[in-house]
């Protein structure tokens, strides 16, 4: 008798963490992804500000799950469900639509960048949610400086060195502490005919405070440490129009070569490959076992998913996609084995919210524990060192942490342009433009 399959679609926390649940299962398992490594994305703006290098927050998936035999990791893109026929659609390089049945499907295919009904923001203004994405966003930012000490005429520097970040959550704040301490302190001695430390950094949000998860002490400490580190941060207005010269912000225009979007996410098209019933951001809405209502074999999980407890949506967060995944991998284990007794429903324990900002300073919230500084800054980085992938990842991310703590020398300060000297010479000409137009 053939063993049943279980097709897990993303390996990201959630759909890692299923698999690993699995790993005693007497089944066959097929994780998919469109890329080949597990990406730790909490720490993608350390990338994008050069404190880490790509290959100290990505693994290979199959270095991950290679000593579970009954794994095999596909490289791929699922493009639709067939709910009725159980099978899932896969793209590669070589073939389209491939279909590949299942007897068990979780879907753990994550969120995308959402510019709230504004995509034509995407080109001016990209996000932050792949290693390409924060290389890029690397690029631009070492690149502003680099023509900035090049620009002859001292009026456009400024324009060059303000930085714009839409979107005052976790990644925002974060992303732009981290870009504060960057400019002033590892390129401060750097350039001869710029200032770094004269950069502009704007965080912006619609929203009346940042972090609006968090406490509102929490909140305003983490504002008045941003602003310690001369970041300026505006509230209370969106953001009304994004092109090559900058935001208009509150009816007000801010000049900036350099913008990258912070803000919302939008799921994966899950909802549309199920044709099954959605919340208003588009996540499908799951049962208390987090399955899809009316088909028990289909599992939905982390951001993919909205699942609701005490009336309220849990968030999209790491922790909620590992413990689903973890109740999702255990629950199809018992359906194998042949357990009869009804598995408890799911269960988010909430382990708290953190978010650093800049070096030395992170707020924390857990229950009623609420704190910030240099305690909150060491427990958010033993938190993240435990969750990386693999024990190198921990030690190589930790002996660079503690590098750039004491010398302020970051881990990877390259700037790669993978067109080379056809983008190089795109870049002059905007540049050549502007400054034309300017005159």
């Amino acid at each position: 008798m053939s063993q049943p399959r279980v097709i897990i679609v993303g390996a990201g926390f959630g759909g890692l963490a299923a698999a690993k649940a699995l790993k005693d299962t007497p089944a066959e398992i097929i994780v998919i992804d469109r890329t080949n490594h597990h990406l730790f994305q909490p720490l993608l703006y350390q990338v994008a500000t050069a404190v880490l290098t790509s290959s100290q927050i990505a693994t290979p998936i199959r270095s991950i799950l290679r000593n579970q035999k009954s794994v095999t990791v596909i490289l791929g893109e699922v493009t639709g469900v067939d709910k009725d026929k159980k099978c899932v659609f896969v793209t590669d390089a070589d073939r389209e639509n491939v279909p590949v049945v299942y007897d068990y499907l979780i879907l753990a295919t994550g969120a995308t960048h959402s510019y709230f009904g504004h995509n034509e923001f995407e080109t001016f203004a990209p996000g932050l949610k792949s290693l390409a994405d924060a290389e890029a966003a690397r690029n631009k930012i070492l690149e502003a400086f680099e023509l900035a000490e090049a620009e002859e005429e001292p009026k456009r520097h400024q324009d060059l060195l303000t930085f714009i970040l839409v979107g005052a959550g976790p990644t925002g704040v974060e992303m732009a502490g981290a870009l504060a301490v960057l400019v002033r302190t590892t390129l401060k001695t750097d350039f001869r005919r710029i200032d770094p430390a004269s950069a502009k950094i704007v965080l912006v949000d619609m929203a009346p405070r940042i972090l609006s998860p968090f406490s509102e002490d929490l909140s305003k400490a983490a504002k008045q440490r941003l602003e310690r580190l001369g970041v300026e941060v505006r509230l209370g207005h969106s953001v009304d129009q994004i092109d090559a010269n900058g935001v208009v912000v509150g009816g007000e225009r801010i000049a900036s070569k350099t913008v990258i979007w912070t803000a919302g996410v939008a799921p994966s098209p899950a909802g549309k490959w199920l044709n099954v019933e959605t919340d208003r951001a588009g996540r499908v809405r799951v049962q208390n076992d987090v399955s899809v209502p009316g088909h028990p074999e289909i599992f939905v999980v982390g951001d993919t998913g909205s699942f609701e407890e005490n009336g309220k949506p849990l968030p999209g967060v790491a922790q909620v996609a590992i413990q689903q995944g973890r109740y999702v991998g255990k629950l199809i284990h018992g359906r194998v084995i042949g357990r009869t007794s009804t598995p408890r429903p799911f269960s988010y324990f909430d382990k708290g919210s953190m978010a650093v900002v800049g070096k030395g300073f992170a707020v924390l919230q857990t229950g009623k524990v609420r704190i910030s500084g240099f305690g909150a800054w060491l427990t958010w980085a033993a938190v993240h060192l435990q969750f990386l992938a693999t024990s190198s990842l921990r030690l190589a991310v930790f002996l660079q942490w503690i590098w750039t703590y004491v010398t302020g020398q970051r881990g990877s300060r390259l700037i790669v342009n993978h067109h080379g000297s056809e983008q190089l010479k795109k870049t002059a000409e905007t540049s050549i433009k502007v400054a034309v137009a300017s005159k």
